[in-house]
């Protein structure tokens, strides 16, 4: 533990002076996708293959806030990893706060065919209840968790099917690893829920597919969007539920260096696993005693607090900086929601910088 005390702030430290090194060095057209599921804003010069020896730097920062949705008490079920228990009733959320920095770099390796590396830095805060019907005579313990660093790293290989003027059909297979940290712990000591750390623990395979056709030369152009990830089981018996990721949307070239984008993201995310024993938290269980144990059999089982259905409306502009830099900005407003009770995702800011570099001719 004191290691880990350790090692953590340096990590931070790291991420910090890269992110600000890469903003200080800082295409014509910026369309990608975020790493974070929390973030999937299409940007577009990331789903695109570049030109042969061009090499595309995004960084970009993702401010997500979650809240209790209104009508919901936003009491949940606790999943202990450690201990393989899934204990119903434990936790009351309260509030979440996910800022992500993400540096992505995508080649083109050839014409057609490109390869991509997305690299997520996560700052993570969050409060809750804990131990509902437990502590303080049933009325749980307030808990403060805060993390940072690297998340899991994605690599993405593409390939252009359509290379046309006016159209472009992109697939592309990637895998995500796990080299986000998947073992922080609260301020109490306790190893915190899979579904706040920074990593998932497990490697991951993902599909895609980008389109766009330009409606009006030079003018109006729609895209669409769509990706399907699947992680497997960690060593922990935990597995994240399977995401279906589907936006739409338009490019309005304004003026040569001002282009307006609308899009509608649409994300589902079916329930997550994992191998545990069934109790139950509340009502309040004798002072000293454990929560009721409904089935003491560990196996696997689905947590029903997790899955969610997200529909949003995303209104955004990019600024052409030059031949060869370009900022933007996002704003994604929620349209529809369902989280299982659990904290909601609010409207979520995107801002960032695009650079174009010519490796090879």
């Amino acid at each position: 533990m004191a290691m880990n005390d350790c090692i953590r702030p340096v990590k931070a430290g790291i991420g910090a002076v890269v992110a600000l090194a890469l903003l200080i060095i800082g295409s014509p057209e910026a369309l990608a996708a975020c790493g974070a599921t929390t973030c999937f804003v299409v940007i577009g010069s990331q789903q695109q293959v570049p030109q042969k020896g061009l090499l595309t730097a995004n960084l970009s920062y993702n401010y997500t806030p979650y809240h209790v949705q209104e009508g919901t008490n936003g009491i949940i079920p606790h999943a202990n990893q450690e201990r393989k228990r899934l204990t119903l009733d434990n936790h009351q959320e309260i509030r979440s706060i996910l800022q992500t920095y993400t540096l992505d770099l995508n080649y083109g390796l050839t014409e057609r065919f490109g390869l991509e590396v997305t690299v997520p830095y996560v700052r993570t805060r969050h409060r809750h209840l804990d131990e509902l019907g437990e502590a303080n005579a049933g009325a749980g313990n307030p808990l403060l968790f805060t993390d940072n660093g690297i998340g899991d790293i994605r690599l993405t290989a593409k390939y252009n099917l359509l290379p046309t003027l006016r159209s472009m059909l992109v697939m592309g297979v990637g895998v995500s690893l796990p080299t986000g940290d998947y073992n922080a712990r609260d301020q109490f000591g306790g190893l915190m829920e899979p579904t706040v750390q920074a990593g998932r623990g497990a490697t991951g395979l993902i599909g895609s597919v980008y389109q766009t056709y330009e409606v009006i030369p030079h003018r109006l152009n729609q895209f669409s969007f769509a990706s399907y990830r699947h992680t497997f089981r960690n060593s922990d018996g935990y597995q994240f539920g399977d995401e279906y990721l589907l936006n739409l949307g338009v490019n309005l070239v304004t003026v040569p260096w001002l282009v307006l984008t609308s899009q509608f993201n649409y994300r589902y995310l079916t329930h997550d696993s994992m191998d545990a024993s069934l109790r139950q938290s509340l009502p309040p269980v004798p002072p000293g005693g454990d929560p009721i144990t409904i089935d003491p059999n560990i196996t696997n089982r689905a947590v029903p607090n997790t899955g969610s259905t997200y529909l949003a409306y995303t209104l955004g502009f990019l600024i052409n900086l030059g031949e060869t830099t370009e900022f933007y900005s996002y704003a994604q407003i929620p349209i529809a929601r369902d989280f299982n009770n659990n904290l909601v995702q609010g409207v979520s800011y995107v801002v960032g910088i695009t650079r174009f570099f010519q490796v090879s001719k």
